[in-house]
Order: C-alpha cells, then sequence, then structure tokens
C-alpha cells in the first residue's frame, strides 16, 4: 500500500523550490551549506534560509515564478548559518546532524505506482494524488473532466479497480490547498522514512546523504538497511561520511540535481 503525490502538488511545488535554491547555492560555492523552509500557499510564499551563501531576492524570485503556476508575494528571510554548525564542517565534511535512517527495498507495488503516477502527471500536468492499495488505484487529479480520465485509466490500466475524484472535477494547487517543504515523505521515500527530509538542505547534511545512502544501498542489496549517527561523526555504521556523501552526491547529480531530486523523491 503505498501514496504518490505528483511534481505539481503544493507540497511538492514547496521541495522544489528548495531543491532549486541548493542547486543554486552550489553555483555559489563548493560546498556550500545551506538549509531552509518554504511555507507556500494562496498567494503567499514564505522562504527561510540559513546559508553559508547569500542570495538576491531576484534570484529567489526567479525560482518561485519559475516553478509556482500562480502568482506569488515573496516574504524572504535570509540568516548566516549558526556557527556552532559552520564549524563543525570548518576543516572537514563530518556529519551534518543526528538522526536514525532506514533504506528498505522497493516493493512491486511501489515501483508500480511510480510509473502510473508519471504517467497520469504527463497527460494531466496538475496537482494530483495517487494511491495503490490491494489491487485498488485511487487517482484524485486535478483540471481534468472526471468521467474523461476514469475513461483514460480503465484503457491504461485495466488490472485495477479504479476510483477517480471521489468529490468530483477540482482545480487543485496552492489556492486550494497550502505546500510545506519535505512534508511528503512516504511518496518521496516509500517505507524507508525515518526521521528526516531530504529537500532544502545540502548534502553534508545527513538527513540528505545518509537517507540516500541507505535507500541506494537498500535497492542493491535488497534487504533493509539501518543506520545511525551523531552530529560531528566522522563515520557512520563504519563507513567513512566522506564516502556516503560522495555516493549520494553522485545520485543526486546523476538525476539533474537537488530540484529533480525533488520532483519525485527516490522512486
Amino acid at each position: 500500500m503505498i501514496e504518490k503525490v505528483n511534481m505539481y502538488h503544493p507540497d511538492k511545488l514547496a521541495d522544489r523550490i528548495g531543491g532549486a535554491i541548493t542547486d543554486l547555492a552550489y553555483t555559489k560555492q563548493i560546498n556550500p551549506k545551506i538549509a531552509g523552509e518554504v511555507l507556500l500557499g494562496h498567494g503567499k510564499c514564505h522562504i527561510i534560509i540559513e546559508s553559508s551563501v547569500t542570495f538576491t531576492e531576484s534570484e529567489i524570485e526567479d525560482i518561485v515564478n519559475r516553478i509556482v503556476p500562480e502568482k506569488v508575494e515573496l516574504d524572504l528571510l535570509q540568516v548566516k548559518q549558526d556557527i556552532h554548525l559552520a564549524n563543525n564542517q570548518k576543516d572537514e565534511i563530518r556529519c551534518g546532524d543526528n538522526g536514525i535512517f532506514k533504506g528498505v527495498p522497493l516493493d512491486k507495488e511501489e515501483t508500480e505506482l511510480s510509473k502510473i503516477a508519471r504517467d497520469i502527471s504527463s497527460l494531466y500536468p496538475y496537482d494530483g494524488k495517487y494511491v495503490l492499495a490491494d489491487n485498488n488505484l485511487i487517482v484524485c487529479q486535478s483540471n481534468v473532466r472526471t468521467d474523461e480520465l476514469y475513461n483514460q485509466l480503465l484503457i491504461r490500466y485495466p488490472q485495477y479497480s479504479i476510483r477517480v475524484n471521489p468529490l468530483g472535477d477540482w482545480t487543485g494547487s496552492i489556492n486550494v490547498d497550502s505546500g510545506c517543504c519535505n512534508r511528503k515523505l512516504g511518496s518521496d521515500m516509500a517505507k524507508s522514512v525515518t526521521g528526516g527530509g531530504i529537500h532544502f538542505k545540502d548534502i553534508s547534511k545527513a538527513d540528505v546523504s545518509v537517507n540516500i545512502y541507505a535507500f541506494l544501498k537498500a535497492q542493491e542489496t535488497k534487504e533493509t538497511v539501518q543506520m545511525y549517527c551523531a552530529i560531528g561523526d566522522k563515520s557512520v555504521n563504519g563507513i567513512a561520511y566522506t564516502e556516503i556523501v560522495k555516493t549520494a552526491k553522485d545520485y543526486i547529480d546523476s538525476i539533474g540535481g537537488f530540484e529533480k531530486l525533488a520532483e519525485w523523491g527516490l522512486f
């Protein structure tokens, strides 16, 4: 049983904004330090950035205007990273947070819904949510006639019992629902969810690097991988933290960056 939201859902718009700002940070410094929050909805976009990098307001406005389909008013707060956190990373990349992490192999249902969500979203690039559970496919897709979508899905997915838009046609996006960064972790990580979100943070943060590392190892070994760390650690479960960070960064680079990671998460 799994739920997936698409890249146009308000929460994913917030994640994508955070990812795009993180990508921008990496064009300004080789190893930037950044952590931020995005709250988006009803004509407003609130962004807090704690970073070693300084951005112009126009740079952030350009990102928001590109990603968010509706016009919003930007409320931006930038502050320097806390001096104690900055000193933790001063001479070398060390673990950027406490945490417990788990990587779990994807099952057939999770893999299938990931493909279905992308398929439906390619036809209707608007706010949408999808559930696959016990051979039931539940689709809530905005900006499409319910009967039209139902007929499409009957043809594309005849193997499932299909329910579409139980409340009827809807418009979706940020004037219907607000969005917040790192709120759709199940959609991003399936059963690998533990305590930390993977968006709007640089790669030194354990929430990003260790989560990705554990997830990738679980797919490789087909076994659950469990890891834990404390801020400042140079190794996690006997693995050098620099290796963990490199593995995660290589993966992010391979898919096109932090914004691309934010679109669909890890699967």
